[in-house]
């Protein structure tokens, strides 16, 4: 199994220390140390990471901002350490799509349930996110291919079913997207509707 790779950013060299020593002991792989929220950013989008664990109160950049730009970008998710339980930070942490939070001091045992679950979380998030990407591309096909099948059952008194097959059969000879074909008869008809314009 390979390990799973993380960053971790934290002020205080001592925290990094134990908790890389922690991650290791656990199988993890630490590819990364920060001391800000900055450099953290810039550690993740360097090394695609599969998870950030930082702390919230840093110089530069705090872990908030922070994760709210790893979140934004999609690059990993984030887990926060902080010795501070405040439920306003805890909502700044919500608001920043963090998926994990770690309360100092933190045991070696605390660690493994909060990576595995916020990867999990941060996994089911992309796969929501490409399933409304693929709905909306779906919609949008469908709504150009009814285009294009009135405009060919306008112009050359198609029924609707014959329309349909007629982009099909044009897409199956060109080996192009129904989309694509749609778009084309669409852009077609209204270049031609310009030129009787003018």
């Amino acid at each position: 199994m390979t390990r799973k790779r993380v960053v971790i950013a934290d002020d205080e060299s001592i925290i990094r220390m134990d908790l890389k020593e922690m991650l290791t002991s656990l199988g993890y792989l630490v590819v990364g140390e920060a001391s800000n929220g900055r450099d953290a950013v810039r550690l993740a989008r360097e090394l695609k990471p599969d998870i950030v664990i930082m702390d919230i109160k840093m110089p530069d950049m705090d872990g908030i901002e922070a994760a709210r730009i790893l979140t934004e970008e999609r690059i990993a998710p984030v887990v926060l350490l902080t010795a501070f339980s405040q439920r306003d930070l805890i909502e700044q942490a919500k608001e920043a799509g963090v998926v994990g939070y770690l309360i100092k001091p933190f045991r070696e045992s605390d660690l493994t349930p909060v990576i595995e679950v916020a990867m999990e979380r941060f996994r089911e998030f992309r796969e929501l996110e490409e399933q409304v990407q693929d709905l909306k591309e779906a919609l949008e096909t469908r709504k150009l291919v009814d285009r294009a099948k009135g405009i060919l059952m306008d112009r050359d008194g198609l029924k609707e079913a014959e329309a349909f097959r007629r982009i099909q059969k044009m897409s199956m000879n060109t080996r192009r997207p129904m989309r694509e074909i749609a778009e084309a008869i669409i852009l077609t008809y209204e270049a031609e509707q310009a030129e009787k314009k003018s």
